[in-house]
């Protein structure tokens, strides 16, 4: 039992670090769609190290299985993932809208 409640509190620190910074980005977006560059780029930081946050939590679960520990696979683990890497595409895509932006200034 006590692994399954250290999953799930893995599987929502990803959440909340990746759902931290899928909104900095898109807050980079808007900042940048109004000019304001200088706010854009802190936020494109502040995205990257939420996600480096929940990155780290995921490396922690893909080390933990590769030492031979099995992890059971659920809904919320499984969420957990597709919500890291959709926001890790969404700051991704926010570098090159933001630089779209740049350029056109």
């Amino acid at each position: 039992m006590e692994q399954s409640i250290d999953l799930t509190e893995t599987a929502f620190q990803i959440i909340l670090y990746a759902g931290n910074g899928k909104g900095s980005a898109m807050e980079a977006i808007q900042e940048a769609k109004v000019g304001n560059f200088a706010k854009a780029d802190e936020l494109l930081k502040e995205a990257g190290a939420e996600l480096t946050k929940a990155h780290e939590f995921q490396t922690k679960l893909i080390q933990k299985e590769a030492a031979g520990e099995e992890n059971p696979v659920n809904v919320l683990l499984i969420h957990s993932q597709d919500h890291l890497m959709t926001s890790m595409t969404v700051r991704d895509l926010a570098v090159e809208i933001i630089e779209i932006y740049r350029l056109k200034q």
